[in-house]
């Protein structure tokens, strides 16, 4: 009998950019709409969400921006565009939601991580609110001081 393949567990790409750019307020999951090809690609890790945003229209969100390299050995039949915009898949109370609070001054919807859900592949899309470059500096000192903070506690128990 021949061994079923497990799919691959784990956060696909993750958005960094997102979290130095934003103060993530809500998270939410959404499901995508994807094409053979591009779960193929994603398998192999060809995806990058840097500049990824989502886009609210006519009741529906749709993911901007993103970047999925289509893999040399895909089918030829297929003309693959690897900045498509995909839809989002998330309930009429989500949507809803993330459309109150982007039209709210100062608040976007940015796509933070892609990562496998058993077999599915989800979208963790996040509301965050714009930072300041001062607010960026804070964040940068804090996690430095952090850091400091946790290799003195660690150099402390092996002087003993």
């Amino acid at each position: 009998m021949a061994k079923l393949k497990k799919h691959p567990t784990g956060t696909i790409a993750q958005n960094k950019k997102a979290r130095h750019d934003y103060f993530i307020e809500h998270k939410f999951e959404a499901g995508l709409v994807l094409a053979g090809w591009e779960v193929k690609s994603l398998r192999a890790n060809k995806v990058q969400l840097v500049d990824s945003y989502v886009l609210l229209k006519d009741g529906e969100a749709w993911l901007m921006g993103s970047h999925i390299t289509p893999l040399t050995t895909a089918s030829t039949h297929v003309i693959a565009d690897p900045t498509r915009t995909r839809k989002l898949l998330l309930n009429k109370r989500e949507l809803e939601r993330l459309n109150a609070a982007v039209a709210q001054k100062g608040y976007t919807a940015v796509a933070l991580a892609l990562y496998w859900k058993a077999h599915l592949i989800k979208c963790e899309i996040a509301l965050g609110k714009g930072k300041k470059e001062y607010d960026k500096r804070d964040t940068e000192r804090e996690r430095d001081s952090n850091r400091e903070l946790q290799r003195a506690v660690r150099n402390k128990g092996k002087e003993d």
